[in-house]
């Protein structure tokens, strides 16, 4: 009998999918990213044993844990703070993703203070409008940061994908390499090329990424082993790193459509149903403040997700041969936004397992 929702992470899955990133990726440098997890130190040490070179996180809250936690690999904030947080930023990350040069600024300052050095990649936009600097900004940049006393300009990445659903391909690709040959010039030495995330790995597939690009930050696909552009399994790696399970609070065979005049649910939709009758229907106890209703799966083919308020998950259950009981555990395979909830949410146990 299940007393709360519990998210089962399998950490052998995590090192598992990580080694067959970093083996396909061919000697590139592959950032684990672990930010949909909250920075969870057990899931940062199994993307190390399976081969990550660095650790990734967009919160410096999460990178602080994962140095609380003991971990001393290298360590990437993957998201620009602001100027008022440089000096965290240089005590907790090695290197940071950043387009502003006031951060950079900051950062320069911090780093003095702290007597250490800082690591930036410098971010352009290719398309996919989320952080970057329009490509014509980046000469200035790098002249600018090639003046600093106390950071280092790493390299140049993008980010595609994630707010724009703009895929990687040859043409943005083949942009980053060539932006970074011309700073290459501009300072004379090598820079590092950070080509994007997960879904770069699908031009790795296709054979479009660029030998040029050698580091990639990873996330999604190594936790949940699917493209990021397709969100179909990718590398044949493992799907079921994580499995939440929530239980059965209420059993009751009820009409399937709502009985009264409809207004807005409690999100202010207009939610529209389908009569098929009467139907047997289970309640779970977890809701929209914890996951994500639309990114489960069920595993058992006979549950079909209805729907969710804020604390109540509804489930046709007809279908199953036996009726579920009170306290049973329902279990579902959770999506990248499921998850992203799941790790968040304070009322969700986490039980992490080595389990083969």
């Amino acid at each position: 009998m299940l007393s709360q929702a519990t998210i089962t992470i399998d950490l052998a899955k995590i090192t598992e999918n990580a080694r067959r990133v970093v083996d396909a990726l061919g000697g590139r440098q592959v950032v684990g990213v672990t930010k949909v997890t909250c920075g969870a130190p057990e899931v940062a040490r199994a993307m190390l044993a399976g081969g990550v070179s660095a650790l990734g996180d967009s919160r410096l809250e999460n990178l602080a844990g994962l140095r609380a936690a003991g971990i001393t690999a290298p360590t990437w904030l993957i998201r620009s703070p602001v100027p008022s947080l440089a000096e965290d930023t240089v005590r907790y990350a090695d290197v940071s993703l950043e387009s502003e040069i006031e951060t950079v600024l900051a950062l320069d300052v911090a780093a003095g203070a702290l007597g250490k050095r800082h690591a930036i990649v410098a971010m352009v936009d290719l398309g996919d409008l989320r952080e970057g600097m329009l490509p014509a900004e980046l000469p200035a940049f790098v002249d600018r940061v090639g003046t600093l006393a106390n950071v280092d300009l790493l390299g140049i990445g993008l980010s595609l994908t994630c707010y724009g659903a703009i895929v990687p391909d040859e043409q943005n690709l083949a942009e980053l390499v060539a932006l970074t040959r011309s700073a290459e010039e501009r300072l004379g030495r090598r820079l590092l090329i950070s080509g994007g995330m997960s879904s770069s790995l699908d031009a790795l597939i296709d054979g479009v990424l660029p030998d040029r690009i050698d580091s990639l930050r990873v996330g999604e696909s190594i936790l949940l082993g699917v493209s990021t552009v397709t969100r179909e399994r990718i590398l044949g790696l493992h799907t079921d790193a994580f499995v939440v399970e929530a239980p059965v609070i209420e059993v009751f065979e009820k009409p399937s459509k709502p009985i009264g005049t409809s207004a807005q649910d409690a999100f202010g939709g207009f939610p529209e149903f389908e009569d098929r009758g009467t139907r047997r229907r289970a309640i779970c106890a977890i809701g929209r403040q914890d996951v994500d209703p639309a990114g489960i799966v069920p595993v058992d083919p006979n549950v079909e997700v209805l729907g969710a308020s804020s604390d109540h998950l509804v489930l046709d259950v007809d279908a199953m041969p036996t009726p579920p009981r009170l306290g049973d555990p329902i279990a579902f395979v959770p999506s990248y936004s499921a998850t992203l909830r799941l790790f968040t949410s304070p009322y969700v146990r986490k039980v992490f397992t080595t389990a083969e």
